[in-house]
């Protein structure tokens, strides 16, 4: 990013939305999951995407939209965030939706992981230190005899690994593809897909109700992803990461809110290592940049 052009407040105000939608998206899930399939849920939130973003940024860009120099990455990509959303939306149906958003920001810490394990890089003693803290902090929260227990556990652990691959090849892509190009190709892949599914476990939808709050599933992962976009257009990733800890705040609030659960004081010293764990991390970030000659 050319520091000219560099815009952190704007870029943290976008972020602080951004995360806010994802709330609101995995708390509507978890509601119209009583009574919707899941699979329907996330068709609904793919096709959402897909259409909105054709419809809108098509007549602008034209045939640029749909360029790419790596067309099976991006097929990749796609594929990792359906996988991404499915074990999310499984998730957020069976446990709470605060400690599964807290388990969901280990995420960039499995990145560091992957990093040093397949990338080779370089992670110092102390990184090493908050990836182990930020685990441990799970660990409290999905512990044996806890508030949350069985497979129901695993599905939000697979699915940061998941998603860590899916921020790894994302970084490796950001490089040389356009954004916008990125969101709509992410949005296809998973709409075809689950076009191809959703016939296998369709539900009649009988209320306009419902009809409703599926939009707004929809519209919440497209409008937060697209201002997560014009964050890190406006300012770099090390600054706006511990910002991204707000999600799990807002998850505890909307769970207290809207289901009326308050976690046990295991799981909030779980979900206070998570927080404090990542918060450190992206602040070591950015102050590894600032250090950088330039």
């Amino acid at each position: 990013m050319n520091p000219s052009t560099a815009r952190p407040w704007q870029g943290i105000a976008f972020v602080m939305a951004a995360v806010a939608c994802f709330v609101v998206l995995d708390s509507t899930a978890k509601y119209v999951s009583a009574t919707v399939p899941v699979m329907v849920a996330v068709w609904f939130r793919y096709v959402f995407q897909a259409v909105v973003v054709t419809v809108c940024m098509l007549p602008v860009r034209g045939r640029k939209l749909l360029a790419t120099a790596h067309p099976r990455f991006q097929l990749l990509r796609g594929a990792l965030l359906l996988t991404v959303s499915m074990l999310s939306f499984w998730s957020v149906s069976l446990m709470p939706v605060g400690e599964f958003t807290a388990i969901v920001m280990l995420a960039p810490l499995a990145v560091t992981l992957l990093a040093a394990v397949f990338l080779k890089e370089r992670v110092s003693p102390l990184r090493w230190a908050l990836v182990c803290g930020g685990f441990a902090g799970a660990l409290l929260i999905v512990r044996p005899g806890g508030q949350l227990s069985g497979w129901v556990t695993l599905l939000p652990l697979l699915m940061v690994a998941v998603y860590a691959v899916f921020q790894i090849l994302t970084s490796r892509l950001a490089r040389t593809e356009d954004p916008m190009t990125m969101h709509f190709y992410t949005g296809w892949v998973g709409a075809i897909a689950m076009s191809a599914v959703v016939p296998w476990v369709w539900a009649p939808i009988t209320d306009l109700a419902t009809l409703a709050r599926l939009c707004l599933v929809g519209l919440m992962g497209t409008v937060g992803h697209f201002l997560l976009i014009l964050a890190y257009g406006r300012a770099p990733a090390s600054t706006l990461s511990p910002y991204l800890y707000c999600q799990i705040g807002f998850a505890m609030l909307a769970g207290w809110l809207v289901f009326d659960h308050v976690p046990g004081p295991l799981e909030w010293m779980g979900v206070g290592l998570i927080a404090a764990c990542g918060a450190t991390a992206g602040w070591l970030s950015a102050r590894e940049l600032r250090n950088v000659p330039h």
